[in-house]
């Protein structure tokens, strides 16, 4: 017993170690980049000084396209850490841990022996890795959702109540967290599971009054109170930002049917070759084993429902993302409870896409500043990644399959560390507001002047929105301030802005990384 209490305290303390490398270590050594990430932080921090909990405002209006699960993460870490990018990192960093958590302590109650081999395979994972340490909502849903889909497979294997409560209240969770998807896609996999598995009185058990109360009293109150706050609500977020957002291409995020999947291979590195091969082996017995049914199922459809989406994002198909780490972890148990080890080809592939993916890693900063790698870099990543498949190989080989999850997470913490260390400043040049912000704030003739934007992608101007904390004037829009005002522009923007303020701009500054150029623009 003593042994076993030792051993699980280990275990716990590598995964909260892993987690916290991975998941929270140097969330803020670049800022915040594209759009969303700048404008949600800066929602929960008009939230948090406005002492409003129920309605997401932008720049004092209103803003109602997602729930508001996010920005309470948010509000609570700006309350706790202050206000900063990173502080805005932290509630998707630490729903993403408990998720991993979660996986640990199902898979040691139901399959015991795989949970750490799972838990540490789904912390790895190149897609939960980057959405973990995104201001957004794309990571609460998935977590949320997949702690709510284990705690039903655990009441279906137990018929204990306490699990089904933890679905309704994690699919609540859910619903805050993203809206209504949660519980379609929820019902959905249990629905399709109840009708192959010829068991169509599950839907009517899971159907369970106490656990729709449960699930009424932490989702609906919400959207009662940001409803009475704002008539316009169903319309905005129902009806514009889920279905519409699914019907057609309002939003301009049209992609082909078969977008979802390279971006799927993407995010399941650097397990991708393991998590196929487990995956096609869910289908194979899908039949004789309610497990792999349950979780090729969770698997499969979002992917499949989101293809038929007219708006594609990256993000969407997240909550498909970890019941692949689930069959994973359960297939190498299984494989090793059998002694059966994986074909030798099935290892050497997997050794080059690890191998393939840390020397990729050391030409992170060519990719981000889209330059073409010199030949000696070239050369340098080649042979680490040869390094990296060779040892993998040698290592599984003499010690067997138990060592894969290790010669798998050396090379892959290895390859964050780097990005992480020689990257992040490429990074924040090219694709975060960061350094633009603190070049104008630099400069003598900034004051207490407002900024405007001409001519500059959404990302820049959320993004100032967020690091100046004010609004942001767009000239494309014709919001052109009569007051003096520093305006960030273009490159090649000159002319055009002459004939448009005349003899009132004077050029201050460049940004020539993102094809900027800075005008002090003097009163009407």
């Amino acid at each position: 017993m003593a042994n076993q209490r030792h051993q699980t305290a280990v275990e716990l303390i590598t995964l909260a170690g892993a987690c916290a490398f991975f998941f929270f270590y140097g969330l803020g050594s670049f800022g915040l980049v594209g759009a969303d990430e700048p404008r949600y932080a800066q929602i929960a921090r008009e939230m948090l000084a406005r002492h409003d909990w129920v309605t997401p405002v932008l720049n004092g209006t209103p803003w109602l396209e997602k729930p508001v699960l996010y920005y309470w993460g948010a509000i609570i870490s700006y309350s706790l850490f202050g206000v900063h990018d990173w502080a805005a990192r932290v509630p998707t960093a630490f729903m993403t841990t408990l998720m991993v958590l979660a996986a640990y302590v199902f898979m040691r109650r139901f399959r015991c022996g795989s949970e750490m081999n799972t838990a540490l395979a789904l912390a790895s994972l190149v897609g939960i890795i980057g959405f973990a340490r995104a201001a957004s909502t794309d990571m609460p849903l998935a977590s949320m959702f997949a702690i709510g889909m284990l705690s039903w497979y655990a009441w279906y294997e137990t018929r204990q109540k306490r699990y089904l409560c933890g679905y309704y209240v994690f699919i609540a969770l859910a619903t805050l967290a993203k809206g209504p998807v949660a519980p379609f896609l929820a019902g959905l996999i249990i629905v399709v599971f109840a009708v192959i598995r010829r068991e169509g009185k599950l839907i009517l058990q899971t159907l369970w009054l106490p656990g729709i109360g449960l699930y009424l009293a932490v989702a609906l109150p919400w959207f009662i109170l940001v409803q009475h706050a704002n008539p316009q609500f169903v319309r905005v977020f129902i009806f514009e930002h889920n279905l519409a957002r699914y019907g057609t291409n309002m939003f301009r995020h049209k992609q082909p049917f078969w977008y979802f999947v390279p971006v799927l291979m993407a995010g399941l590195l650097p397990w991708l070759v393991f998590t196929v091969a487990a995956f096609a082996r869910a289908i194979r017995e899908y039949r004789t084993s309610s497990f792999q049914l349950f979780f090729g199922l969770w698997a499969a459809l979002p992917v499949i429902f989101f293809s038929f989406s007219q708006s594609k994002l990256p993000g969407y198909i997240l909550p498909a993302v970890p019941p692949f780490a689930i069959l994973l972890g359960e297939s190498l148990w299984r494989r090793l409870d059998e002694g059966h080890e994986p074909p030798l080809w099935m290892t050497a592939l997997h050794a080059v896409v690890v191998g393939a993916l840390f020397g990729a890693s050391l030409l992170t900063v060519y990719f981000v500043l889209g330059l073409k790698p010199v030949g000696t870099a070239i050369g340098i990543a080649i042979v680490a990644g040869v390094i990296a498949v060779v040892g993998a190989l040698g290592v599984i080989y003499a010690k067997g399959l138990r060592t894969t999850v290790i010669v798998t997470l050396v090379p892959t913490l290895m390859a964050f560390a780097f990005v992480l260390k020689f990257a992040s400043p490429s990074i924040d040049l090219r694709n975060s507001a960061r350094p633009i912000a603190e070049q104008l704030d630099n400069m003598p003739s900034k004051k207490e002047l407002k900024v405007a934007v001409f001519g500059v992608p959404r990302d820049i101007e959320y993004g100032l929105n967020f690091y100046e904390n004010a609004p942001i004037s767009n000239y494309d829009r014709g919001e052109i301030p009569g007051s003096p005002h520093l305006l960030v522009a273009k490159s090649g923007s000159e002319q055009n802005l002459r004939l448009i303020l005349g003899n009132r701009i004077t050029q201050v500054g460049k940004f020539p990384t993102r094809k900027l150029e800075f005008y002090a623009v003097s009163a009407k």
